[in-house]
C-alpha cells in the first residue's frame, strides 16, 4: 500500500487531467508548495470537485504516488465565496497567488506565507462592493508584505544614493522623488541630477585629447581616472502622496486612510508589479486582468 500523509494547505491553481480529474498545487504549512491529483474531481458530484477549487482551504489525506500523489480524503475547513462573487476581488486574489507561487519552497513548511496569504484574502473578501479604489490598495498591501516577507522589501524610506530619510514636501505641488526598480527603491531626484551632471563632466574630462609627447614642446600629462558611481535608471516619478503610500504600507494602518488619497493606489501598485516582476525573474499573468477591470473604473482611483 502507498503511504499516506496529512496536511493542510490552500489551492492555488488547478488543471484538468485527463478525463476527469484535476491537478491542484497547493500550498500548505507542513510541506510547502505541493502538486497532487484530485480523482475524479471533474466528474458530476464529485466529492472533490468543490475541495479542488480555487482558494478553498481543506484538510487533506494524500497517498504518495510514482509521479504525482494522490488525494484520498479532503475535508473542507474554510472557503472564500465572496472572492468569486466580485471580479475586481476574483483578480486581486489571483494576482496574489501567483506571487506565493513565485516565492513558496516544495518539501518545506510554510507555515509564515500561508498564514499571510490567507490573511490578505479575507481582508480583500470583507471590503464592500463596487469600491475598486480599496481593492487595488488591498492588492498593494498584500504585495508588499509577500515581497518583504521573501527578503525584496523595496527601500522607500531613504534615498537609494545617498541613504538620507526623504520626507514628502506637500507645501510644493511639484515635489516628485524617483523609485528606481533595478536599484531597489526610492531616489532624491537632486541628488540624482547631481550624480548624472558629474557624469557628465567625467566625460568631458575623459574625451578631452591629450598632447602627443612625440612632439616639440609637448608635456606630459600624468592622468587621473574617477570611477563614478553608475546612474540609477528612474523607473517612475512619485508625488508625495504616492510616496507616503510606499512608506506606509508595512503598517496596518494605511488600509484606514482618508478616501480622498485613493487616486495613487493605481500607480502603487503598477510600482510594486514591476519592482517584483524584476526580482522574480517572470511576468505576472493575472497583471493584465487587473488592468482590464480597473482601467474603466480608473476615474474612481485617480
Amino acid at each position: 500500500m502507498s503511504r499516506t500523509y496529512k496536511a493542510t494547505g490552500i489551492n492555488l491553481k488547478t488543471q484538468a487531467l485527463g478525463e476527469a480529474d484535476r491537478i491542484v498545487t497547493i500550498l500548505t504549512q507542513e510541506f510547502g508548495l505541493i502538486r497532487v491529483v484530485a480523482p475524479g474531481a471533474r466528474k458530476h458530484n464529485s466529492s472533490l470537485g468543490g475541495r479542488s477549487g480555487m482558494f478553498v482551504v481543506n484538510e487533506l489525506l494524500i497517498a504518495q504516488g510514482r509521479s504525482l500523489d494522490r488525494i484520498t480524503q479532503a475535508q473542507t475547513i474554510k472557503t472564500y465565496p465572496g472572492l468569486t462573487k466580485d471580479l475586481g476581488k476574483l483578480a486581486a486574489s489571483q494576482y496574489l497567488a501567483e506571487i506565493v507561487l513565485f516565492q513558496a519552497l516544495s518539501e518545506q513548511p510554510q507555515e509564515e506565507l500561508y498564514e499571510l496569504f490567507n490573511e490578505h484574502l479575507q481582508r480583500i473578501e470583507a471590503l464592500p462592493r463596487n469600491e475598486p479604489a480599496s481593492v487595488v490598495a488591498h492588492l498593494a498591501h498584500g504585495v508588499f508584505h509577500l515581497l518583504a516577507l521573501s527578503g525584496l522589501t523595496p527601500q522607500v524610506q531613504v534615498c537609494c544614493l545617498t541613504q538620507r530619510l526623504l520626507i514628502p514636501d506637500f507645501t510644493n505641488p511639484n515635489w516628485q522623488v524617483g523609485f528606481s526598480v533595478p536599484t531597489g527603491g526610492t531616489v532624491c531626484l537632486e541628488a540624482w541630477e547631481g550624480l548624472r551632471r558629474e557624469g557628465e563632466r567625467g566625460r568631458q574630462t575623459n574625451s578631452s585629447p591629450s598632447p602627443d609627447p612625440s612632439k616639440p614642446g609637448s608635456q606630459t600629462i600624468v592622468q587621473t581616472i574617477v570611477h563614478h558611481q553608475d546612474l540609477p535608471v528612474i523607473s517612475r516619478r512619485l508625488s508625495a502622496t504616492e510616496l507616503v503610500m510606499l512608506q506606509h504600507l508595512s503598517q496596518p494602518e494605511i488600509m484606514q486612510i482618508d478616501a480622498a488619497t485613493n487616486y495613487g493606489w493605481l500607480s502603487v501598485e503598477q510600482i510594486l508589479r514591476q519592482y517584483a516582476q524584476y526580482h522574480f525573474g517572470r511576468p505576472i499573468r493575472s497583471a493584465t486582468l487587473i488592468d482590464s477591470y480597473f482601467a474603466p473604473n480608473h476615474h474612481a482611483i485617480v
